[in-house]
């Protein structure tokens, strides 16, 4: 069965239906258990779109970051994130939806429709909106949305992980490698880790436990 490559047909459609403006939207970091949420929006000019745009995940690191440089000059790019304290607090599908939200409100005007990548709408979307399942392997709004939000949330674990080294955050992203699990049981928790989230509530638990 051949790879499916995102294309411009939803955006296409969309334009004939007119919508002038169009932005693909999607988020990074829902799984790890530590750091922020990332979302991007991203409005691709169809005279200028980067050559090799694709879904995130099937990218090079550095393949990934050139393409996050290009678009920063041929598109309209904005980034939202949303805080650990926030995932824990409001959990982490509606602080990702937060993230969405924030994307869209720094572009330069609101979209005519936001492509989110998902089957759920956030429910504070600022502008009418279509959810697309997959759409990083589907549609290219959205497959550069995911480099852009990617390359941007890699870039602030490489840096959080020079304050807070031995949980190899450089490396996994703050995903729940067998090092980082390692690391929280041997380190403990940090201010940057999602305490809502099982493994990092079990140690603290656990600690309170043994401690109690």
């Amino acid at each position: 069965m051949p790879t499916q490559t995102p294309d411009f047909m939803l955006e296409t459609e969309a334009l004939a239906a007119g919508a002038a403006w169009i932005v693909g939207v999607d988020e990074v970091g829902r799984g790890p258990l530590a750091g922020p949420v990332t979302a991007a929006a991203v409005r691709l000019d169809p005279a200028a779109i980067p050559p090799g745009l694709n879904d995130s995940k099937r990218l090079t690191p550095a393949r990934r970051a050139a393409l996050a440089e290009t678009l920063m000059d041929c598109a309209q790019v904005s980034v939202g994130h949303a805080s650990v304290q926030e995932i824990d607090t409001m959990n982490i599908l509606r602080a990702s939806h937060l993230a969405m939200c924030r994307a869209i409100a720094g572009l330069p005007r609101s979209p005519d429709l936001a492509l989110v990548d998902g089957n759920l709408l956030p429910r504070d979307l600022p502008c009418p909106g279509r959810v697309v399942v997959k759409g990083d392997a589907r549609c290219l709004s959205i497959a550069a949305a995911s480099i852009v939000a990617k390359v941007t949330r890699d870039a602030i674990m490489v840096e959080l992980a020079q304050h807070f080294p031995g949980y190899g955050w450089e490396r996994n992203a703050g995903y729940g490698t067998r090092a980082h699990l390692d690391a929280l049981r041997d380190i403990g928790v940090s201010p940057h880790h999602r305490r809502s989230f099982a493994p990092v509530h079990n140690i603290l638990y656990q600690d309170k436990t043994v401690s109690g």
